[in-house]
């Protein structure tokens, strides 16, 4: 008993140490951006003697982060949206009908978690495609890169969805899409929500692609508006560490918001299929 006790003592003091590791960047940017010039070059932990608030709004002028803002909104839950809709669609025909066919579809999809981008044929195809410099494009790139981790997902939890109801709804007369929107999508809520939760932090903190896709400023996300205020703001540490604040703070809201399931999604979908 002593010994179990210990065990889950020591894996609970490890859990915080790394908690608290991982959390201290956030806190030395947080705490560094409420100080003026001179006290945030230091970037140290000591707390500021003065709040000062007018960096966030310097910021929000200089770094033109609402316009930013709205882009990366608008990428993000377009994309996610796109992604999850395509993605749910797939995993539920190649888990429902497992043929050769679809076996293979789904292992050739899931093999983009691990395989790399090749730039120089992606950048090919969006010049053929007309999609360089366009917010579809930004999108259309997004929801992609999104498909294999949520297909995989997705995937392993409509396996622990009961065969009957679709044929119950088949016997009430429901077409193919209308049995998978009005009764299998809603019992994929956990996984769904999950997907939705990780693909939105991963496209809002994308960088790579709106650097090489897009050209025009007034399209560009908070990402890359970060990266250009930091190229003329380095010296002034407190505006970087507010912009950073900025930046990130959706994020964290949205998974706060959405850890239940990710938790429950995550799970499901990883000892199934």
């Amino acid at each position: 008993m002593k010994r179990k006790v210990l065990q889950r003592a020591l894996r609970n003091g490890f859990a915080w140490v790394l908690s608290i590791v991982m959390f201290v960047p956030l806190l030395l940017i947080l705490v560094n951006s409420f100080k003026d010039r001179v006290g945030a070059n230091a970037m140290s932990m000591s707390l500021p003697k003065t709040l000062h608030w007018s960096n966030y709004t310097t910021v929000i002028e200089e770094g033109k982060l609402v316009q930013s803002f709205v882009n990366s909104l608008f990428y993000t839950t377009a994309s996610t949206v796109l992604g999850i809709a395509l993605a749910s669609i797939a995993a539920y025909i190649f888990a429902r009908n497992a043929t050769k066919l679809n076996r293979f579809l789904y292992f050739f999809i899931i093999m983009g978690i691990a395989m790399p981008i090749n730039f120089v044929t992606l950048t090919k195809v969006m010049q053929a495609t007309q999609l360089i410099n366009t917010q579809l494009g930004i999108i259309v790139l997004l929801a992609v890169m999104s498909i294999p981790f949520s297909v995989f997902l997705i995937y392993g939890f409509v396996g622990s969805v009961p065969r009957e109801l679709d044929e119950a709804g088949i016997m009430d007369g429901c077409a193919p899409f209308r049995l998978f929107c009005s009764i299998i999508l809603p019992l994929l809520t956990p996984v769904v929500v999950t997907v939705g939760i990780l693909n939105f932090m991963g496209a809002w903190n994308d960088f790579i692609l709106p650097l090489y896709y897009l050209n025009d400023t007034a399209k560009w996300p908070m990402t890359l508006a970060v990266y250009n205020f930091f190229g003329r703001f380095q010296v002034n540490w407190n505006l970087v560490s507010a912009d950073i604040v900025l930046t990130t703070l959706p994020v964290i809201v949205i998974y706060l918001l959405g850890q239940r399931y990710i938790i429950s999604g995550m799970t499901s979908g990883s000892v199934k299929g």
